[in-house]
């Protein structure tokens, strides 16, 4: 999903739709199932009057179903809560890089990467792809956890356009593949944001990212 960043503000959710107020729903469906019991017990036949044991289960059943919706009400609106002080928290964050194993948009500035390849890989290799899924860069990188550069340049020896490009490290061993995974990378932080209930993070080229896979951030 696509955004347009605000590099200083902090959006928090906003204002759901009116919706039907469940509570008030299972109220009038209660008190209609009374008046409607009410009414057979009124009516029955004195001869084969109805159990009392299944009013007691009926009755059981929506005291049930009202409660379960209470709780639901009260996890909702402390869900809420708890997200708008999360964002607050996050606040700190817009302008901050964070580490995340994602995409990255790449604007002539070089990116920096985490490859960690598995320490026992005789050799690595970083693979470069663009926003259509098409390998444009493979380079041989240091089996290591140190901090590594990618500025930006294609299979041809050319600086690649502007765009989103993802990442992949291939670890080999006698030749063979080993590992294969997504490596973390740095990106800055624009906006913190909340979407359906999710804190989110906003980064360079408008990209959204769940605030929980952020493993780090400097």
């Amino acid at each position: 999903m696509e955004v347009t960043p605000n590099p200083t503000a902090i959006q928090t959710a906003s204002t759901p739709p009116v919706q039907t107020n469940d509570r008030d729903a299972l109220s009038s469906d209660f008190e209609t199932f009374i008046t409607m019991l009410t009414v057979q017990m009124e009516n029955q036949d004195p001869l084969n009057p109805l159990d009392s044991q299944d009013f007691a289960t009926q009755l059981a059943t929506f005291s049930g179903v009202e409660q379960q919706v209470k709780t639901n009400e009260l996890l909702d609106t402390l869900n809420t809560q708890f997200l708008s002080s999360s964002l607050g928290d996050m606040a700190s964050w817009v302008g901050m890089n964070a580490r995340l194993a994602a995409p990255a948009h790449f604007d002539g500035e070089p990116i920096s990467i985490v490859a960690n390849p598995p320490s026992f890989a005789e050799r690595s290799e970083l693979v470069v792809y663009n926003d259509q899924g098409i390998e444009v860069q493979r380079s041989s990188i240091p089996v290591s956890d140190d901090e590594i550069s990618w500025d930006g340049t294609g299979a041809n020896g050319t600086t690649l356009a502007s765009g989103t490009y993802s990442f992949e490290v291939i670890a080999y061993s006698n030749d063979e593949i080993i590992d294969v995974h997504t490596p973390d990378l740095f990106t800055e932080v624009l906006e913190v944001r909340s979407i359906d209930g999710q804190a989110v993070i906003a980064t360079e080229g408008g990209h959204l990212h769940p605030a929980s896979i952020v493993s780090g951030l400097r």
